[in-house]
């Protein structure tokens, strides 16, 4: 029996629930090599800003305990690089572009999102974890006002459907949620780092240069999945779940929480070709139960 791995995300069709995450896949070059960047959903490319940006300086990237923390900063060749340099080559595959987007000022965000919604992407995903500079730095997506307030603005210019990316260093991720749909966002999609911390105890000293950087990998996954259920049950529109996915029950649990689609982020840098068997674990997974559709296993969880 043939298995219908299609899902649909605010309008956009995906051949298979799985999407490459922002910052763990480039722009699709960088895999080119390894995989078939056709048989991925979709690909969420590296987070850009309005103007091209050099990140932080290293260290910047550590390993830890089931996962790994980075303070990389969204280095990246600006917006209108990625529109004349970048873009043509992923649309060379039938992968779905998702243009990820950060910025300092809601200002900037707007200025953002109309460039790319003249621009041939499918869709624009919201990093609201960046801190506002004329707030004091206190990242956008940390209150539900502030999700309010941004997802308003941005969304008079979004001319392509809007995803807005939650960060977890909330104290309720069903509130931020909940404040984005009601702001216009067509999907959401979490969660993002945790912020973390590692200590090289001979030099006394943090391992990153920046002090602090966001946590990812296995050792979210716990948190990232309680974090899908909770949205999934308050928000209608479309949940996108990502955090620890290394393999195809790993998505498949995000999915039996609610989330229609997922992401893979930390697990690319490690395996290439991670998005790949992820979806054919998914595949098998909806063969073993006898189903028809992957989209039919999304929000079946039975609760004890």
């Amino acid at each position: 029996m043939d298995i219908d791995m299609s899902v649909d995300i605010c309008g956009i069709k995906l051949k298979n629930p799985v999407i490459a995450a922002s910052g763990t896949f480039g722009f699709g070059r960088e895999h080119a090599g390894f995989i078939d960047i056709n048989k991925l959903g979709g690909i969420s490319v590296k987070g850009l800003t309005l103007k091209p940006r050099m990140g932080n300086r290293p260290p910047r990237v550590a390993e830890t305990p089931a996962g790994m923390l980075n303070s990389v900063g969204l280095q990246n060749p600006g917006v209108h690089y990625f529109i004349e340099n970048e873009l043509p080559f992923l649309r060379q595959h039938t992968a779905a572009v998702i243009a990820n987007i950060a910025g300092n000022t809601i200002d900037e965000y707007c200025e953002m999102t109309e460039i790319l919604s003249d621009a041939d992407i499918d869709a624009i995903e919201l990093n609201v974890s960046c801190p506002n500079v004329r707030e004091g730095c206190i990242a956008f997506g940390t209150t539900p006002a502030g999700i309010t307030e941004i997802t308003q603005q941005v969304k008079r210019y979004a001319k392509k459907p809007l995803i807005v990316k939650l960060t977890p260093n909330v104290s309720s991720i069903a509130d931020t949620a909940a404040a984005a749909e009601s702001a216009g966002a067509d999907a959401v999609s979490l969660i993002n780092t945790l912020l973390g911390m590692a200590i090289d105890v001979e030099t006394r000293r943090p391992v990153l240069a920046n002090n602090t950087g966001g946590l990812s990998g296995p050792a979210v996954k716990p948190v990232a999945v309680r974090m899908v259920y909770e949205v999934s049950r308050t928000v209608k529109i479309p949940v996108i779940g990502m955090g620890g996915i290394f393999c195809g029950n790993d998505a498949v649990e995000f999915m039996l929480a609610g989330a229609d689609a997922v992401m893979v982020g930390t697990a690319n840098m490690i395996y290439p070709d991670a998005c790949i068997k992820v979806c054919m674990g998914i595949e098998q997974y909806v063969r073993k139960l006898g189903y028809s559709r992957a989209a039919d296993i999304t929000g079946s969880l039975e609760m004890n």
